[in-house]
């Protein structure tokens, strides 16, 4: 049967969909060479060992996450996904992580210790205690031959030269190191002379600085009731230790600085309070001698003041006289005023008098007309009603006739033969029954 031939992008497609579902993400060993980063940030570089070698890439977004500077000639471990590259045809592996050759299996237990650590709680920053702001004494766990033992007196005599400094010595480096190193720290504890421990190493490799990846050590730590501060090797390194202390230092001179932050920024506080000081002191003393002077202008003599006093209290003396004197002529005036004008208002009561006489004989007379006319009125109302009222009418033999409901009957064609009746006479009433109707009269 015919074949259909394949496209060589057919081909070199099936073929990376091959690799890739064959081979599974993995690790590889081998040395770099060819090793070139680029402006994107995409890393390309050859993978090999004494027999084979293989292109690798290494994309941005994983290059960013690297904890060194590759280079030719190093041995690594990389995690790759094997595939192909289709535009060329180019078997290579996609690098998702690297690390250095021989470190794989320490950082994969610095790993499982930090996760560890971190899901009891030791990590987490709200356990972490704040540094005293002015500590007295200052506490140092390292090794008495350590180069940063140095470092870190050099910067306590530089920032802090009054301070007590204990140091507990132990090892920073070796099989006994971190046991001794818990020791340190729980005599110092135990002793309770310090107000912070400085936990500080100088820099190495991955397992120089092994001894502060150590678990009990880590515990150690957590459980001090003195805060610590860590300055292992540079800033670079990060240990456990580091992660678990109450602060950490890039350096053990950071450390020291860290420790002393308090005293230094007091320092700075005491000479911006004295430059403060220095500066209100000179304002108040400009102040006063700005008033003295006012109040020197102001100075007279005694004799000066009673003279004039004595002239402002006969001008005085003399304005009160006349106003006295002034305003009693004027009140004597509006009285005289007054008296003209309310004997001008007086009414004359004779002429009243006679008119009141009059208006009340006038409303007598009124009353006793109005209240006759009012009088017959109702006399000639009284008799209407009189005429009118229903009992009048039965006084004089007739009768009321109302059904059985209660209603006045008027018209014989309104009752039925045998229906009862109530009849009002002029004294009491009767009950009759209608036995028969006779027509319109």
């Amino acid at each position: 049967m015919p074949v259909t031939p394949l496209t060589i992008a057919e081909l070199n497609r099936l073929a990376r969909e091959t690799l890739e579902a064959r081979f599974p993400l993995l690790w590889v060993a081998g040395e770099i060479a060819n090793y070139k980063c680029y402006p994107s940030g995409h890393c390309y570089f050859t993978l090999k060992d004494g027999e084979a070698q293989a292109r690798a890439v290494m994309f941005r977004s994983r290059a960013q996450s690297l904890s060194f500077a590759p280079r030719d000639g190093q041995e690594v471990e990389a995690q790759v996904l094997v595939t192909l590259y289709e535009p060329r045809g180019d078997f290579q592996l996609q690098v998702e992580s690297l690390r250095q050759a021989g470190r794989g299996r320490l950082f994969e237990a610095f790993l499982r210790l930090k996760e560890r650590l971190a899901a009891e709680g030791l990590l987490a920053a709200d356990r972490k205690r704040p540094l005293p702001p002015l500590p007295m004494r200052i506490g140092i766990v390292t090794s008495p031959q350590a180069a940063a033992l140095r470092d870190v007196l050099a910067a306590l005599r530089r920032r802090a030269p009054h301070l007590a400094i204990v140091l507990y010595p132990a090892p920073v480096q070796g099989a006994d190191a971190a046991a001794k190193l818990v020791a340190a720290i729980e005599t110092a504890n135990a002793r309770a002379e310090v107000d912070v421990l400085l936990l500080v190493r100088g820099g190495g490799s991955i397992e120089d600085l092994w001894t502060f990846n150590d678990e009990a050590l880590a515990r150690a730590i957590g459980q001090s009731r003195l805060p610590v501060v860590a300055g292992i090797g540079h800033e670079t390194d990060m240990t456990i230790a580091d992660l678990i202390a109450d602060c950490r230092a890039a350096t053990p001179t950071t450390a020291a600085e860290l420790a002393t932050a308090g005293w230094l920024q007091a320092v700075h506080r005491l000479d911006r309070l004295a430059i403060g000081l220095r500066s209100a002191l000179q304002r108040r003393l400009h102040g006063a001698m700005q008033r003295l002077d006012r109040l020197a202008t102001r100075l007279v003599h005694p004799s000066h003041r009673l003279a004039t006093n004595r002239r402002q209290l006969q001008l005085l003396a003399l304005r009160l006289a006349h106003a006295g004197e002034r305003q009693l002529a004027e009140h004597r005036r509006r009285l005289e005023q007054q008296a003209h004008r309310l004997a001008r208002l007086r009414p004359v009561a004779d002429p009243l008098r006679a008119r009141l006489a009059s208006l009340e004989r006038w409303l007598s007379v009124a009353v006793v007309h109005q209240l006759d006319r009012r009088r017959a009125r109702l006399d000639a109302l009284g008799a209407s009603l009189t005429a009118l009222d229903p009992r009048a009418t039965v006084q004089r033999g007739f009768a009321i006739v109302r059904d059985a409901q209660g209603r006045l009957v008027r018209d014989a064609a309104t009752l039925a033969v045998g229906a009862p009746l109530t009849l009002l006479l002029a004294r009491g009433e009767a009950m009759v029954r209608v036995e028969s109707t006779l027509g319109k009269r």
